[in-house]
């Protein structure tokens, strides 16, 4: 590594990494111009024990972590948010993974270097001390604030080849869900004492600003839960609509004032920012198992512009392996994620949403079809890298 790197850790702490050079700065970044690739990633970098994603990146030979480095080579964002990247305190697993991954070239692909990164705790794992999927014990991954084997398992990780301003970002890990107005928690399901202490977040929702030239985009960074295994009562889907809900509220004028983060500021933000709303949402627009449209609060608002990346590639997987998708009404040309032919079918879950200060040049998802020999990098079950495919979207400021 021959740049200077930065990593915030938590809310606040920022931790240099690697050896200061004269003039890094300026080299660590992209050209002047507004033109931006923004990317999602659920790249499946979670582990079932706590420390073993160190020990996988330690070496350069984790044949998971090479394919995934290399579909973000190829791909080449300048900013991407990871989904499912064990959170490790120190931010190691994420230097190991830029130093032994993604700054080493992969079959023919270009080594690509993120100077800045942003990570911080999240939901996951974390025990709430309530019996809150109300099986008669306390304890588990399902009893935690969001589901999670280990504290800090399929956390997230923003990187960015642009200088993070680490001093303004917030993080609204600690938010609790009977906070929001008008919320459809469902308190038949949970106990006063769950509610006044259940957090909305099952991993986090991060506001992480990126100066790019001269002006600032925000990223909004978050991985609802998905909606799904649960009872009659929704508990996760109903999570999953409020989850995307908060963005929503977040960037429309006025309707972010109930909205506190970790440090104790409030309000959403100010209309004339700049933003990019990134991750996996675990909703799709038509199909699965999503509570009340929830994806459509983001889709709809007039605050934001969906570059709808499509794929030939999704395309022709929905056609080869039939079951669900073939009674699924929504084109599976959009579908951003490879999950089980009988339920609920490939669906489109994984979003680079913007807001109207962009125009949009190009957009795309990274599934190639069966004949182009990138495909290896996808594949079908067991996947070699994730079910999820990493979605792009080319910008220009206006």
């Amino acid at each position: 590594m021959n740049l200077a790197r930065a990593a915030l850790i938590g809310a606040a702490a920022l931790l240099a990494v690697g050896p200061l050079a004269a003039a890094s700065s300026a080299s660590a970044q992209p050209d002047s111009t507004q033109s931006l690739r923004v990317a999602t990633y659920n790249l499946s970098l979670n582990r079932n024990t706590a420390g073993q994603l160190v020990t996988d990146l330690s070496t350069p030979d984790n044949a998971q972590a090479k394919a995934v480095a290399e579909v973000i080579q190829r791909a080449n964002p300048d900013v991407v948010l990871l989904n499912e990247f064990d959170y490790v305190d120190g931010g190691r697993a994420v230097d190991l993974f830029r130093d032994n991954y993604l700054e080493v070239g992969h079959n023919g692909a270009a080594p690509v270097d993120y100077p800045y990164a942003f990570t911080a705790p999240v939901n996951t794992g974390v025990p709430s001390g309530f019996d809150l999927n109300n099986d008669g014990t306390v304890g588990g991954g399902d009893d935690a604030f969001g589901f999670g084997l280990f504290p800090g398992q399929y956390g997230m990780v923003v990187l960015s080849k642009y200088p993070i301003r680490t001093d303004e970002v917030r993080t609204f890990q600690h938010f609790l869900w009977k906070d929001m107005p008008g919320n459809v928690l469902p308190t038949d399901w949970y106990s006063p004492a769950e509610q006044d202490i259940f957090r909305l977040s099952s991993k986090s929702h991060w506001d992480v600003p990126v100066t790019v030239g001269k002006r600032t985009v925000h990223v909004l960074a978050a991985h609802p839960t998905p909606p799904s295994f649960d009872g009659p009562e929704d508990r996760n889907g109903r999570r999953n609509h409020d989850e995307i809900r908060f963005w929503a509220d977040y960037v429309t004028p006025g309707q972010g004032r109930y909205i506190y983060d970790d440090r104790g500021g409030r309000g959403g933000l100010n209309p004339s920012e700049r933003f990019v709303i990134l991750g996996d949402y675990n909703a799709d627009p038509l199909d699965g198992d999503s509570y009340d449209n929830a994806i459509n609060q983001l889709l709809d608002s007039k605050r934001i512009v969906d570059p709808q990346a499509t794929s030939a590639g999704a395309v022709e997987a929905a056609h080869l392996q039939g079951g669900a998708n073939l009674t699924h009404r929504g084109d599976p040309k959009y579908d951003t994620a490879d999950f089980s032919d009988s339920a609920p079918g490939n669906l489109r879950v994984d979003y680079t949403l913007l807001s109207k200060h962009f125009s949009v040049r190009d957009a795309g998802v990274f599934w190639p079809v069966q004949a182009d020999p990138l495909s290896r990098l996808t594949g079908v079950f067991p996947f070699p890298t994730s079910d999820h495919r990493l979605v792009w979207a080319d910008v220009t400021l206006r």
